[in-house]
């Protein structure tokens, strides 16, 4: 698999900086914590200003203005990292950030690629509090049927297709492939490739 870029999340990141920041503090804007949470919060404002733009234009964006700030950052916690009490919070953040670097600037590399998995966790979400009460997950097999479908479930409503119109088609189609073994059969029923009404 060549082709996947595995990306860190910034908010899973920051989250550390923020448990690290000391409370009640006057001036958390001076401390190392505050900084880097600072730095962050520029990083996710830029993709919130490029969120209407094409994945190619949204790459070339990040590279101009998410990038130095990345390189930046990167450089004043190796800095810092010799400062810091090595049991500590802060020490812990720092280290994470450090040690996943390049997985946390990949998604600089394709304008497809998130900041942050926030957006993968709002809509796991539902799954993860209903899954207790079906009893079809109560098994690998079942883990894994369960996962498939809410998978092509997801990935409708991410493309805005109509997902009982989509899962009638492929209920439909599928079942009059001569062998769904090729990869470039299961392709073509992919939502985003099937023409169906949008929600």
């Amino acid at each position: 698999m060549d082709d996947v870029i595995h990306c860190c999340c910034m908010a899973h990141a920051r989250r550390k900086f923020v448990e690290a920041l000391p409370e009640n503090i006057e001036h958390p804007e001076e401390t190392i914590p505050g900084r880097v949470i600072k730095e962050m919060g520029r990083l996710f404002k830029i993709e919130q200003d490029c969120q209407e733009l094409s994945a190619e234009e949204r790459q070339k964006q990040r590279e101009k203005e998410a990038k130095p700030i990345l390189l930046a950052l990167f450089e004043y916690l190796e800095k810092e990292q010799g400062h810091v009490p090595q049991s500590s919070k802060l020490s812990k953040a720092i280290n994470y950030c450090l040690s996943h670097r390049n997985e946390l600037m990949n998604y600089l590399r394709d304008g497809d690629c998130s900041i942050s998995n926030n957006l993968a966790e709002r809509s796991i979400r539902p799954f993860t509090i209903g899954r207790k009460n079906w009893v079809f997950s109560g098994s690998p097999a079942g883990a894994e049927a369960s996962a498939a479908a809410y998978s092509l479930i997801e990935t409708c409503i991410a493309n805005k297709v109509d997902t009982k119109e989509y899962l009638e088609y492929i209920f439909t189609n599928m079942s009059q492939e001569e062998s769904l073994k090729d990869d470039s059969v299961l392709e073509k029923y992919l939502p985003w490739n099937v023409s169906l009404p949008t929600e």
